[in-house]
């Protein structure tokens, strides 16, 4: 068996490990975690023994192993394999499904293999964010964190989602927007506009959610995209420039957000 496996520590969410490994010829040997696994195939088909049951892990499907959990994988037909972990502390899992629940007792784990490929699609997308960024601290992959691990664990039957009714204040509503907008040029968290209205993360995704139909990061992308637009139009600045005050720190990734928006580029919509 030739390998290559990586390890990437996530240190603003204390207790996850990424890891992403590429097999030739797979054969793991029975074994088990003190932590909780959630394996994303993303090349090839790996048999495994889950929960006392054979199972065929492919794309498409996301297995969890519960901590203790012995298990094994072996590549079918001997094709060339990537699996992509996710490596959460029970003490971590234990905080997140606190938050999303309210639920103040250990949750109590089972292994299980998912067939649901629109989670498992996310679920790659968000490890491959993860291991990208210097910092998992960003709005967008924060929300998405948080989303995931919601329809993750309630999916599993790990825990029953917190029913969030109502939405944000008026004076909520205004506190998040003037935040916005006098800090379009930095890094704003989840955790800040949470603060803001003295909600918990989850409760202000819902709340959010519910008050403007938008998740925060989609809103707040659509109001830099707009402030950049009337940036372009009023001044000859270079387009580095104006990527940078409207909080885009990489002007590839602002080319892409704004072709996408309104089917140019930046250059384009000043031209």
């Amino acid at each position: 068996m030739t390998e290559h496996v990586q390890f990437q520590q996530v240190f603003e969410v204390p207790g996850l490990v990424l890891s992403t490994a590429r097999f030739t010829g797979l054969n793991f040997d029975r074994h088990f975690h003190l932590d909780l696994h959630v394996g994303l195939v993303t090349a090839g088909v790996l048999r495994q023994r889950v929960n006392g049951k054979t199972v065929l892990h492919g794309q498409g499907a996301v297995v969890m192993i519960a901590p203790g959990e012995i298990h094994d994988g072996i590549a079918v037909d001997d094709c060339d394999s990537t699996l992509k972990t996710f490596r959460l502390s029970q003490e971590l899992v234990a905080t997140v499904a606190e938050e999303i629940s309210s639920l103040r007792r250990e949750p109590e784990f089972a292994s299980v293999l998912l067939e649901d490929p629109l989670l498992a699609g996310h679920l790659v997308r968000l490890h491959d964010a993860m291991c990208r960024s210097t910092a998992a601290t960003g709005l967008e992959i924060q929300t998405e964190w948080l989303t995931l691990m919601e329809c993750l664990l309630s999916h599993s039957r790990v825990i029953v989602p917190e029913t969030v009714r109502g939405s944000l204040s008026r004076i909520q509503w205004d506190r998040v927007k003037d935040y916005c907008f006098s800090h379009l040029a930095e890094k704003i968290t989840l955790d800040e506009l949470a603060g803001l209205c003295s909600l918990g993360r989850f409760q202000f995704l819902k709340q959010f959610r519910q008050t403007v139909g938008m998740t925060p990061h989609a809103w707040l992308l659509r109001l830099r995209l707009e402030r950049a637009c009337g940036l372009l139009s009023r001044s000859s600045r270079a387009i580095a420039s104006v990527a940078q005050e409207v909080g885009f720190y990489d002007q590839s990734h602002f080319n892409r957000a704004f072709r996408y928006a309104y089917g140019v580029a930046p250059s384009s919509y000043r031209a």
